[in-house]
């Protein structure tokens, strides 16, 4: 029995399971990085989508974000194998959440038809509940939704964007307040209530799965050791070596695409 093997069988016999992710996983997908070789940052101007450029230039703010949002996300990108592999788990009743520090929106489109219709899903900005139980926590938020920042209101960020398009600068809601894209910006607090519900479901594990993430970033890097500091089996599945990888026990160097596909069948079959 390999160390996956085991990882699959702890799965199967435990209570709760949560998986947390990051760019590692929609990577395969195509969806582009902010950072390094190639990365988004190396076209764009980080310091002109900041908070603080949101609130002092909304307009300007908007015009620039709508070429950025069509760099990143202009070729369609769809869920890969696992995204898929980890929606299927959850369907099953093994994977009981899933938080992403990713901004993409696949695991929302990864999850089965049926449980992503319309809004009657979306609780608060904290999280996603499942008619099946499973909790998709989104730490930075959706680059697919945009969100009044007077009434709370959220539309899809398409509609923001057309417009953006035909000059309509900044986008604005019904109420007279002015549409934010729903996420954290540079220089923007990550919501309390997130990262509280964040840090409650890690604690609440029996697994923690850390996905394709460096788990270098704070705070969402934390979750990983407040798991295992309550007993939680750590696995990681990551390309590269992490700082959390002597607390985990499972460490496994493999693309997300081959191990997670694989865990879903070992633990189904």
């Amino acid at each position: 029995m390999d160390d996956l093997e085991r990882l699959a069988d702890e799965v199967e016999r435990n209570g709760t399971v949560v998986a947390f992710t990051g760019a590692g996983i929609s990577a395969p997908s195509g969806v582009p990085t902010f950072r390094g070789e190639g990365g988004v940052w190396e076209r764009f101007d980080e310091g002109q989508f900041t908070y603080g450029r949101f609130r002092r230039d909304p307009a300007g703010f908007w015009e620039d974000r709508l070429e950025l949002h069509e760099a990143m996300f202009g070729d369609g990108y769809e869920p890969n194998v696992a995204h898929d592999a980890l929606a299927t788990l959850g369907a099953a009743g093994y994977v009981d959440a899933i938080i992403t520090q990713n901004t993409d929106g696949l695991h929302e489109r990864a999850l089965p038809a049926n449980e992503t219709n319309a809004d009657e899903g979306w609780q608060n900005e904290s999280g996603t509940d499942r008619d099946d139980e499973t909790t998709l926590l989104e730490l930075h938020g959706n680059a697919h939704r945009a969100v009044c920042t007077a009434c709370g209101r959220r539309i899809d960020a398409e509609e923001a964007f057309d417009r953006v398009a035909d000059g309509e600068l900044p986008p604005t809601c019904d109420c007279g307040g002015t549409y934010k894209p729903d996420v954290v910006l540079f220089g923007e607090q990550l919501s309390g209530a997130t990262l509280q519900r964040a840090r409650t479901l890690a604690r609440e594990s029996d697994i923690f799965l850390a996905i394709g993430s460096s788990l270098v970033v704070e705070p969402a890097a934390s979750l990983p050791r407040a798991a295992s500091s309550t007993g939680a089996t750590l696995g990681i599945v990551n390309l590269e070596s992490t700082p959390c990888d002597d607390a985990a026990a499972v460490v496994r160097r493999e693309d997300v695409t081959t191990a997670l596909p694989r865990l879903q069948t070992l633990v189904l079959e």
